[in-house]
């Protein structure tokens, strides 16, 4: 594969298909502001002061449980800074870390440093600020100290070798370059890595409170097809769902209403049919799974 294959994503935004992104990750709103104050910090303090002045990176790390918005947070800061810049317009690159980890000997290491000591530089030369999205980064930055004797050591240590290579190049050379990296798995992260982030904001699974917010939101956005739908979020017992779903995470929380549409073949007809009691039923359902999955893995 050539280099440029691994690159998913790289635009100019804004995008309209981004708009609602950002405002869709809900009940969290001071790691928000504090991921989109990081950001605006390292792109003025980089482009006025010299790395060994600031020791910024330009790295943003977001981690916590898989399904808490942590991806989606990382693209939707891109098309949130737009206003904020100047020229109001921002570059949002995204990467495919996975496949950038050859099996075959040497070729990590390689790959890794040609994308992002050679590749991304040069989509960002034209100086716009850009957002390089690193998703799941634990594939491309393991913990050297525990490299499994399974795989090839050696090998993982050059492709570790070659990321901070990249992160310390690029701090001094692109100051309006940022690299938010996302994790399920912090423990797996080397400790040369996490010392590079600028910030590292945990995003955790949503509380009650988060999860009533999440149900709102999403049964608000299927009223743009069903009306009544709206209705629902509203209703006071939507609380109680919102507490029996308390501690999942939010991919999890939005799949509960097409769960409960599925229920009944009426609502499966026609959705707008959907009650209360049908959300609460899944609800229970989810929570029940759940616990039976975690006893299977604590067993």
């Amino acid at each position: 594969m050539r280099i440029d294959e691994w690159v998913t994503r790289n635009e100019v935004l804004p995008s309209a298909e981004l708009d609602g992104v950002w405002a869709s990750i809900v009940g969290i709103e001071s790691i928000k502001e504090r991921l989109v104050n990081q950001a605006l910090l390292a792109i003025a303090l980089r482009g006025k002061l010299p790395f060994v002045t600031t020791g910024l990176h330009g790295l943003l790390l977001l981690y916590g449980p898989p399904g808490t918005g942590k991806t989606t947070l990382a693209r939707g800061l891109a098309q949130e800074l737009v206003p904020l810049v100047v020229g109001h317009k921002v570059r949002l690159i995204e990467i495919n870390p996975h496949g950038l980890m050859s099996a075959e000997h040497g070729q990590s290491q390689q790959h890794v440093f040609e994308l992002l000591c050679d590749h991304i530089p040069t989509l960002a030369d034209d100086g716009l600020p850009t957002v390089v999205v690193l998703d799941e980064v634990e594939s491309m930055a393991v913990a050297r100290s525990a490299a499994s004797l399974s795989a090839n050591p050696a090998d993982v240590h050059r492709a570790t070798d070659a990321v901070l290579m990249a992160l310390d190049r690029n701090a001094e050379s692109h100051p309006r370059l940022l690299t938010v990296a996302t994790s399920n798995f912090t423990e797996a992260l080397d400790d040369a890595f996490r010392s590079r982030a600028d910030v590292a904001l945990e995003v955790p699974l949503p509380d009650a409170a988060g999860v009533l917010a999440i149900l709102q939101r999403t049964l608000e956005d299927f009223g743009t097809g069903y009306p009544k739908l709206k209705a629902l979020c509203s209703q006071p017992q939507l609380r109680g769902v919102a507490t029996a779903l308390a501690g999942l995470d939010g991919r999890r929380v939005r799949k509960s209403i097409t769960e409960a549409l599925a229920n009944r073949r009426a609502t499966v007809l026609d959705p707008e049919a959907l009650q209360i009691s049908d959300l609460l039923e899944a609800a229970h359902r989810i929570r029940e799974a759940a616990r039976k999955e975690a006893a299977r893995e604590a067993a």
